[in-house]
């Protein structure tokens, strides 16, 4: 666990915290629909990583207001990218699921952003690139915590 008190545990949290927003910054210019929120895009990726979900889940996993999903649903189902259907057990609840469309243009995304690391990832050294590559499962578990 680290130590902010300790100098070296807290330049490492300083670092990480600097770098993750800046390259989180630069990806999200790399989308493929400039006409979509970064907010939007989290949804979809959400639903894709997820699967379907009631708006309050949604909510709930987006760390939003459950009226501002509410709001974002309608905005991707007007796009096409999202339907709703009747709930299985609650008639009152309606479950969101991503379209063919959404899943298309995720995944056209997803080339479009791991083509722009990997072309960076080339001014890495070998054991730059050993050590990313070990990161990578800590840094995944950290984005979900």
């Amino acid at each position: 666990m680290p130590d902010l008190s300790h100098g070296d545990d807290a330049a490492a949290v300083n670092a990480l915290r600097s770098a993750i927003m800046r390259l989180g910054r630069r990806l999200k210019h790399q989308r493929v629909d400039e006409s979509l929120s970064p907010t939007e895009m989290s949804v979809l990726g959400t639903l894709a990583r997820c699967g379907s979900a009631t708006p309050g889940e949604l909510a709930r996993k987006e760390h939003v207001q459950p009226p501002s999903m509410t709001r974002i649903v309608a905005l991707l189902e007007a796009k096409g990218l999202v339907r709703l259907e009747p709930h299985p057990e609650d008639r009152r609840q309606k479950v969101v699921s991503q379209t063919e469309t959404a899943e298309a243009m995720l995944e056209q995304s997803r080339r479009k952003r791991n083509a722009w690391l990997a072309q960076l990832a080339e001014d890495l050294d070998e054991d730059e690139w050993a050590k990313l590559r070990a990161a990578a499962p800590v840094l995944e578990k950290l984005a979900h915590l």
